[in-house]
């Protein structure tokens, strides 16, 4: 008996430190760190984006990896953007007869509110150009009337950018573009590392238009019109347009992750404010601590001291599913949310079996140490096999689940059930031990027993 108290006071003990890792870490200041709850787009708030793939020019067999390459591009546009757990997944409508209207790409962006600035991160694609123009022909431009008769900027002078002819030579061929900054000037400059195929044409049109102007055109302007002095073998360039560092990363960005596999448009926006977020948070806790509460109301008047043992063992789940959900950590959604208020009430069905078990039990004749003993042994099966179906159910919605609001829900119902087999077989178990009489009396009947009928009971 001692040893099991110590056990159990263990178990208190840590449960009672993971406690306050979870409140502690949610609050700034704290000397744990602060280590919030992930909260989803309907909870934090953020922008939902619809998209609709064309697909119209693809082969059938080729449309799922396009598909997934698309996403891929899009979730690779987001990290570099700087959203916290964007949410990009695509999805098919097979009851739409069109394919270009069934395929569509859906992005939530939590803690997004400027769904310009989300459209600009995820469909921006710049056209880098390099282009050629004889120095005769500068020079000319520069005598003549459309020169010197106009006001207009010459990198806005339609007759001076059509001096620049194409060299086939576009961002397209760009391995990898950085920001760099000038050592002389510190002002910052987007560096060029182009591919096998775009460094040969590079020393190609370098090496045959020594003296002439390349022209680097961004979406059509000019923003660098060097003098080609020397042949460029290396198929390494630097661009400097008087850049801000903030337009810099943005074209190394777009340089980098290129033109999406599939075009897309958008087809439909929202913005979640975080005051709706704030609501369903509030709910969410509310409806959890309600719940709790009435729970463990019920099993202590019901169930008496097996009760109490059942509600902090519930407590202890609690806790445990908290903390999980910032180490692992989970994304909350408010379908997560219902999810594992669910799983509460769920928590407590292994025991109610214990519970009844050992009433029978008691009635036919055994003592407290047998019937608790008993009660676990033979409620085990029927425990096993209803959480064996949930996990599965729980699996096969989160595998196939084709929106965040089914794969969040799945996700903390699975990890419930799993944690509660843990709180309802073990610690229950455990503390219930701990706790139980030892001895036959009219207290240990009364403990013991659940309902409101009189009975007795027997010597171990």
């Amino acid at each position: 008996m001692l040893k099991q108290r110590a056990k159990a006071l263990y178990i208190v003990v840590i449960a009672v430190l993971i406690g306050y890792f979870v409140y502690s870490t949610n609050t700034a200041g704290g000397f744990l760190g602060y280590h919030p709850f992930r909260l989803g787009l309907d909870l934090s708030g953020g922008a939902h984006l619809v998209y609709k793939a064309d697909v119209s020019k693809l082969q059938p067999s080729d449309i799922d990896a396009s598909m997934t390459a698309l996403r891929d591009s899009v979730e690779r546009r987001i990290n570099i953007f700087g959203v916290s757990e964007p949410l990009v997944q695509t999805q098919e409508n097979a009851t739409l007869s069109s394919a270009e209207a069934a395929y569509k790409l859906i992005v939530e962006l939590p803690g997004v509110t400027d769904t310009k600035q989300a459209e600009d991160a995820i469909g921006a694609t710049p056209n880098l150009e390099f282009k050629i123009a004889s120095s005769s022909a500068i020079a000319a431009f520069q005598s003549s009337s459309a020169a010197t008769g106009t006001t207009t900027p010459v990198d806005q002078n339609p007759a001076y950018i059509a001096l620049f002819q194409s060299t086939g030579l576009t961002g397209s061929l760009v391995g990898r573009a950085s920001v760099q900054f000038n050592p002389t000037t510190n002002q910052p400059e987007v560096g060029l590392a182009f591919n096998a195929s775009g460094q040969a044409l590079l020393d190609k049109v370098t090496k045959e238009h020594i003296g002439d102007y390349l022209g680097i055109f961004l979406d059509g302007a000019p923003i660098e019109v060097p003098v080609i002095k020397d042949e460029i073998p290396n198929g390494q360039a630097e661009i400097s347009g008087s850049f801000t560092v903030d337009q810099a990363q943005t074209l190394v960005r777009n340089l980098n992750y290129g033109a999406l596999p599939i075009p897309i448009t958008l087809i439909s926006e929202e913005t979640i404010g975080p005051t709706l977020g704030q609501a369903a948070v509030a709910g969410g806790v509310e409806a959890g601590l309600v719940s709790f509460i009435i729970i463990g109301l019920f099993l202590i008047v019901w169930y008496r001291l097996p009760g109490l043992v059942a509600t902090i063992a519930l407590a202890i789940y609690a806790s445990i599913m908290l903390a999980l959900f910032k180490f692992i950590p989970v994304t909350l959604t408010a379908a997560g949310i219902a999810g594992f208020i669910i799983t509460v009430g769920m928590a407590v069905d292994a025991n109610i079996l214990i519970f009844e078990r050992m009433k029978e039990e008691l009635r036919a004749g055994r003592g407290i140490a047998d019937a608790m003993h008993e009660g676990f042994a033979r409620a085990w099966p029927s425990i096993r096999d209803s959480n064996v179906s949930s996990i599965i159910t729980g699996v096969i919605l989160y595998k196939f689940g084709s929106t965040s609001i089914i794969t969040g829900f799945a996700l903390v119902f699975v990890i419930g059930v799993l944690v509660s087999m843990f709180t309802a077989i073990t610690v229950s178990r455990l503390f219930l031990y701990a706790v139980a009489p030892a001895k036959t009396s009219r207290l240990a009947a009364f403990l013991i027993n659940n309902g409101f009928r009189r009975f007795m009971i027997h010597d171990s």
